[in-house]
């Protein structure tokens, strides 16, 4: 139970990695993301059903990601459509797609072969490393991306958009970049998670956001504030993992697992108010003193 749930908080960090790039760094509330991970997980299953090798399916998966959040940064900087309704419009066209992609509403790998299949270990072990390398690899990739001049003009629009603008920074292809980049890795975790269930289904992205958040802010929230870039990308993933840990205690404790939306929901609520708690506790403590 262990490396199944090391396993399933590392393909869960994808999805965290994807949505840290719009919401922390843009803070921009990307709905598309419930749209796109089902998305990728329908290309990748679909291509693979048809005998495609799966790390070409999974590649088109990304690249499918990548035109949700292509469409959703045009409508948003071109067509003037404020944040939360741009996604939502993407979000609401992919369900249409997915089923255009798959002629069915869910569909099974039966007996397709995938990237878990590639690996020479047992398939507990091989989600675990195929989750190391996927992790590996995004936070490489950000790292690099980040510490670069286009990067650096990615972060300064997220920080000030004004300002940057000012600079000669075209915020509008920032944004859209951004969303691109973002969807293209979230809709990787939604092959991953496909591939790792055994299926893609149209409804598998009710609810991903409330996952992705709470990786990223149970992160924040176990481990210091005052992180590099780095770090704060490697405690997204400690926090995914955590988060897994905790709906496995849930489960273990036999709780109806109904209901593990709701826990979700309840679990990020929680840690989103500890930041404000921790400073009425603090300046309650100076006020005693």
């Amino acid at each position: 139970m262990i490396i199944s749930t090391i396993s399933q908080g590392l393909l869960w960090a994808v999805l965290g990695l994807g949505i840290y790039m719009t919401f922390r760094i843009l803070n921009f509330p990307d709905m598309t993301i419930e749209g796109s991970f089902p998305l990728g997980g329908a290309v990748a299953v679909t291509l693979m059903t048809q005998g495609v090798h799966p790390l070409l399916g999974t590649l088109m998966a990304i690249l499918a990601g990548c035109l949700a959040g292509l469409v959703t940064g045009l409508l948003y900087t071109k067509g003037k459509i404020p944040t939360l309704l741009a996604g939502i419009l993407v979000m609401t066209s992919c369900h249409s797609i997915i089923l255009m992609v798959m002629g069915r509403a869910n569909l099974g790998l039966l007996d397709a072969i995938t990237l878990p299949d590639l690996l020479p270990l047992d398939n507990s072990f091989n989600l675990l490393v195929l989750g190391l390398i996927f992790n590996f690899l995004v936070i490489l990739g950000l790292i690099y991306f980040f510490y670069t001049r286009l990067g650096q003009a990615y972060i300064a629009t997220g920080d000030n958009r004004d300002m940057a603008r000012s600079f000669g920074i075209d915020t509008d292809k920032m944004e859209v970049m951004g969303l691109v980049v973002s969807n293209g890795i979230v809709a990787l975790a939604g092959a991953l998670i496909s591939q790792q269930d055994g299926y893609a289904d149209v409804s598998k992205g009710v609810g991903v956001i409330v996952i992705g958040l709470a990786s990223i802010i149970i992160g924040e929230v176990v481990l210091s504030a005052n992180l590099t870039l780095l770090e704060r990308l490697i405690s997204l993933v400690v926090g995914s993992i955590g988060y897994q840990a905790l709906i496995w205690l849930v489960v273990a404790l036999g709780f109806n697992t109904n209901y593990l939306k709701l826990f979700s929901a309840l679990v990020l609520a929680i840690c989103l108010m500890i930041p404000e708690l921790k400073k009425k506790f603090l300046k309650g403590v100076s006020l005693s003193r």
